[in-house]
């Protein structure tokens, strides 16, 4: 999608630069079922203490349930519009399929309305948006949505621009590398849909202004050397002063440090995302 910058006319939009997307319709075309209430998120647990900081104040929005899954096997479904979604970075595509179910989908680039899709267990044509099992992908074909235990739904490759590429096939294990960089194994059972997620230019984008990050619901983050010594490590001392040793948060954990402890998954790593 293209980008759209505005005229400085206010400081606010000076540096402005967000996603044109005047082609998409200004309203959901879907049915209510597949619209629903979206609690908002402060970043509170149940006993109401703040657990994620930097969180509240968001605008309201409906929550648009996604068919990540793609449990609609060997019906042909049509591509009735394709839609801004305010709860995620990519855009997402209503399909109505023969026997009159309608769904959302993450929409892949080059998905347009009129276009027929499949998803299934055998082969399918190489097209975007059809979704089939991984082992019967072909090394090099990008990919999305793919999912990580069989039957559970999409979890690798969700927002806009992401793309997963199909490596080849170790025994019962189909070997992907992921935008990180990290290549990892994956079961042949996986479903996986054919594609890149759409709104690339996302990256591309600039807010402009604090107000909008407000509207987003995100909160403002203060320095930690801003604050007194007994509220963060950094803080304290007479006019500006360094950290002192290496970046610690609020409570005194190194940033940076990797936290990754999962025995259990290590052996589906075959390559890491960073250099040990």
């Amino acid at each position: 999608m293209a980008l759209k910058k505005y005229t400085p006319v206010t400081p606010g939009i000076r540096q402005r630069v967000i996603i044109d997307r005047s082609g998409l319709p200004d309203k959901t075309l879907a049915p209510k079922s597949l619209i629903t209430s979206k609690k908002k998120v402060t970043g509170r647990n149940n006993t109401g203490r703040i657990t994620v900081r930097h969180r509240g104040g968001a605008m309201k929005r409906k929550y648009r349930i996604i068919e990540f899954g793609r449990s609609k096997l060997d019906i042909e479904g049509k591509v009735t519009s394709v839609e801004f979604d305010p709860n995620r970075t990519a855009n997402i595509a209503l399909i109505t399929y023969k026997d009159g179910t309608k769904t959302f989908i993450l929409a892949p680039s080059g998905l347009e309305i009129g276009h027929t899709i499949i998803a299934s267990k055998n082969e399918v044509p190489l097209e975007v948006g059809n979704a089939t099992l991984i082992k019967n992908i072909p090394s090099g074909v990008y990919v999305h949505n793919v999912e990580m235990v069989p039957g559970q739904g999409g979890k690798l490759g969700r927002s806009a621009g992401m793309k997963i590429q199909v490596q080849g096939r170790t025994r019962k294990y189909v070997q992907v590398k992921l935008p990180s960089g990290e290549i990892r194994l994956v079961h042949e059972n996986c479903m996986a849909t054919i594609g890149t997620v759409s709104n690339e230019d996302h990256m591309h984008e600039v807010l402009g202004k604090a107000g909008v990050n407000r509207r987003l619901g995100r909160r403002p983050t203060v320095r930690g050397v801003a604050m007194h010594a007994q509220d963060h490590p950094h803080g304290g001392g007479e006019g500006r002063t360094g950290t002192g040793g290496p970046a610690s948060d609020k409570w005194g954990n190194r940033i940076g440090k990797r936290t990754r402890n999962n025995k259990r998954t290590d052996k589906f790593i075959v390559k890491r995302r960073y250099k040990k």
